[in-house]
């Protein structure tokens, strides 16, 4: 897509600087790092229309020839399931259409995509211009209440999970959840988390709330992390993004935050919004389950979501949103402990000005280049903090099973 105005400029002051000798050219850095994006919801969108992704696919934000211009080299498909689907049954099985339809993706062009399971792999399978499909699976959902499921999913591929995600579950309470029947995690949480450890799955704490983030850190025998977060600071009150405090309490057990970028999540009248939209949305639930024990009629959901559409419509965020996030979590926990989780795919086209689809990774480096960050610590931002975290989790996995 074309590049807008503030990311033609950051490309130009790029340029100047590289010119100078100053700094790598964004692309060309692009094209040397292994960028590594912890949370794409290509899989989702699959389910809800099919597209050739290996081909450009203008109405989606990832896809092959996209990827590679942006210099994408892994990206985590979300395998996301609903609480709604959890409630009716069928998260397990739609988590597993997802995993095939990615995996029909990458039957279908072999020669650009591939499938990744170990970071071990990933400079061998990049070499000639494959993008690399990871599995991270968002909300824990399709466990159900069986352990031996995570022996079958981690089997297909699944080497990250979201404890939970919009409502408390059998696992966790959720950040946006009004009802925190577990204070944190569950009984069952708990066993999940070990079983994850000896198997090498990362522990992902996007998502949950504060009391549950804290015990997974401190469960977790291997550094966790968080797929696709922003940083509270900037959005009081939303606790959908992490404390200063739990941020650092995640680096200090090694583990990664990785920003994401939607503009929800950045923007603070957005996040504000979408902390709202959860609360009436439970209101709303509570009201129906009232109406439906004494046979009165429900409310239009459907509506609903359309009247708060129509009054909270979507708010412009620069680029510069995403740079201050990343900026404040190196200043708060260090270079090697932030990453990067778009949430392309996942939040409606909502996303800043200059990052709206996979192409568009450059002018993020551009960006942090205007802010002093050098090739190396880049790189490090870029994906070689995630792998690094990966590689530690696998690690633990070995030395379990010894």
């Amino acid at each position: 897509m074309p590049i807008r105005r503030s990311a033609c400029l950051l490309l130009l002051a790029a340029g100047h600087a590289f010119a100078a000798g100053a700094a790598t050219d964004p692309h060309q850095l692009a094209r040397e790092a292994v960028i590594v994006d912890t949370h794409i919801d290509a899989p989702g969108e699959l389910m809800d229309g099919w597209r050739d992704l290996g081909e450009l696919t203008p109405d989606r934000e990832f896809d092959y020839p996209r990827a590679r211009e942006g210099g994408l080299d892994v990206a985590f498909m979300s395998i996301y399931t609903s609480p709604g689907e959890d409630r009716a049954g069928t998260a397990r099985g739609i988590a597993h259409k997802q995993i095939d339809a990615v995996e029909a993706m990458v039957g279908r062009h072999p020669d650009r995509f591939a499938l990744l399971d170990s970071p071990g792999d990933v400079d061998r399978l990049r070499a000639d211009g494959h993008v690399l499909l990871a599995l991270g699976m968002e909300n824990g959902a399709p466990l159900g209440d069986d352990l031996a499921e995570l022996a079958r999913f981690h089997a297909r591929g699944v080497r990250y999970i979201t404890l939970a995600h919009s409502e408390s579950n059998r696992i966790s309470d959720s950040s946006y959840g009004l009802q925190r029947q577990w204070q944190g995690l569950s009984p069952f949480g708990r066993k999940v988390v070990a079983e994850m450890n000896r198997l090498g799955i990362m522990v992902d704490v996007s998502h949950l709330s504060d009391d549950a983030v804290r015990q997974a850190v401190e469960l977790s025998t291997v550094p966790v992390i968080a797929s696709h977060s922003g940083f509270r600071h900037f959005t009081p009150g939303f606790e959908r993004n992490l404390s200063d405090e739990l941020a650092k309490a995640i680096a200090a057990r090694g583990g990664v935050v990785q920003v994401t970028f939607g503009s929800a999540f950045v923007n603070p009248q957005m996040a504000a919004d979408t902390q709202a939209y959860f609360q009436a949305d439970a209101e709303l639930d509570k009201r129906n389950a009232a109406a439906r024990a004494a046979g009165r009629p429900e409310e239009d959901e459907a509506a609903f979501n359309k009247e708060w559409k129509r009054t909270h419509p979507p708010r412009p965020t620069a680029i510069e949103a995403v740079v201050d996030h990343i900026d404040h979590g190196v200043k708060l926990v260090g270079i090697d402990h932030i990453g990067l989780g778009s949430d392309f795919d996942g939040v409606s086209g909502n996303l800043p000005e200059g990052l709206r689809t996979v192409a568009d990774y450059p002018n993020l480096i551009a960006a942090l280049q205007a802010r002093g960050y050098s090739d190396a610590d880049l790189k490090k931002i870029l994906g070689g903090n995630l792998l690094r975290v990966w590689s530690a989790v696998e690690a633990g996995s070995a030395r379990s099973k010894d």
